[in-house]
């Protein structure tokens, strides 16, 4: 099979899809692949490592379209790919449909094959390839709370940690899964006051075990989210549904009750968003202020750190690149119940019930696609 490496083209994404170790391995399978001249500089990856790993470098993100079998990314294609993409030709990346009825339609028109990182599955009801990208986003959320709670960034100025005699911050992360226990782990580290809330009791018995001292695992409701707001400087929203919308958790009420200051940060924007006030920003301009309360919205957070991002990244998506070049996408997906819920727009038909809820549109079971 021929792959295809893009270039990242959303704006401030210095990301890439695989590393040169993750070339050699492909073309140790007997696959060609093409990456876009440039593709890796943004995460410190000359193309003289990618060609010494075998792969071909090629000019423009045209010829990668279309001479590759699959193409890769990081993130969802953008406007000016989609004309680009071809009819049968797998696309896997980050799509997060749900989000963008706009891609999701291009998608369909394309009758491209859509796997979408997010959705594969692990053998133990993981996401494997969303859990790496959750947990540098989730890191990073707790640090650039503590940058934009600064008063020269629009904050209220207040130290995350405190100082002897002066009271620590206090941080509201609502959502316990892999982003919201990275978020309260570094805010925690900082010295902040974390409450950390989540729906499911047992999980918030697992996070009284093991967080530090200083996080406060709390049963969430609409109630105990309106309390806390009133007294958090900075609230993380890290609730994901798997596949679908963000539910609006902070409401635009809450706000008027909020601190002057005081910082959200959305790591959800990627499904919507979990405020209601959000909307996507970029790291060139990250925030946005609505009532005095500072939003910080960037849609691929990871993408400010894209060295520590890209090699996480190639370590989850690898093996199940390596599967569906080796096998086609038709095979890996019967062999693998995993890809075949990582299927969402497959030959024009949606094949992912939260994508097909979001926008109403007829879904079309995976399965029967498999046996055309």
């Amino acid at each position: 099979m021929v792959v295809g490496i893009l270039k990242e083209i959303k704006v401030a994404e210095n990301r890439v899809c695989m590393t040169p170790a993750g070339v050699e391995v492909m073309r140790k399978h007997g696959h060609d692949v093409l990456v876009e001249a440039l593709a890796g500089v943004g995460s410190g990856f000359s193309d003289s490592a990618y060609t010494e790993a075998g792969a071909e470098i090629v000019a423009t993100p045209q010829e990668i379209y279309s001479r590759s079998d699959m193409v890769m990314h990081v993130k969802e294609p953008q406007p000016s790919e989609y004309p680009l993409i071809r009819k049968g030709q797998v696309v896997f990346t980050y799509f997060h449909f749900a989000a963008s009825e706009e891609l999701t339609r291009a998608m369909i028109d394309s009758g491209a094959v859509c796997i979408a990182y997010e959705t594969i599955v692990g053998t133990d009801g993981s996401l494997p390839l969303l859990t790496p990208m959750s947990e540098v986003a989730g890191r990073m959320a707790a640090q650039e709370a503590a940058k934009y709670a600064e008063r020269t960034q629009g904050g209220r100025g207040i130290l995350l940690g405190g100082v002897p005699g002066v009271p620590p911050a206090t941080v509201m992360v609502i959502g316990g899964g892999i982003v919201g226990t990275h978020a309260a782990q570094m805010a925690c580290g900082l010295g902040a006051k974390v409450y950390i809330l989540d729906t499911s009791l047992e999980r918030l018995r697992y996070l009284a075990e093991v967080m530090p001292k200083n996080c406060f695992p709390i049963m969430s409701s609409p109630a105990m989210i309106r309390e806390l707001a009133q007294e958090a400087d900075v609230v993380i929203g890290a609730v994901l549904l798997h596949g679908a919308k963000a539910p609006k958790l902070v409401t635009r009420e809450m706000l008027k009750t909020m601190k002057t200051g005081a910082v959200l940060v959305d790591v959800a924007i990627d499904q919507g968003g979990c405020f209601e006030t959000s909307r996507p920003t970029t790291h060139s301009e990250p925030t946005f202020e609505v009532d005095g309360v500072v939003h910080y919205c960037v849609a691929n957070m990871p993408g400010a750190v894209p060295l520590t991002s890209t090699v996480a990244l190639t370590n989850a998506t690898l093996p199940y690149a390596v599967k569906i070049a080796n096998n086609g996408w038709r095979a890996a997906a019967r062999e693998q119940h995993g890809i075949m819920e990582g299927l969402n727009v497959v030959l024009g038909k949606v094949t992912y019930a939260g994508v097909a809820e979001a926008f109403g549109l007829e879904l079309t079971p995976g399965e029967v696609l498999l046996q055309q």
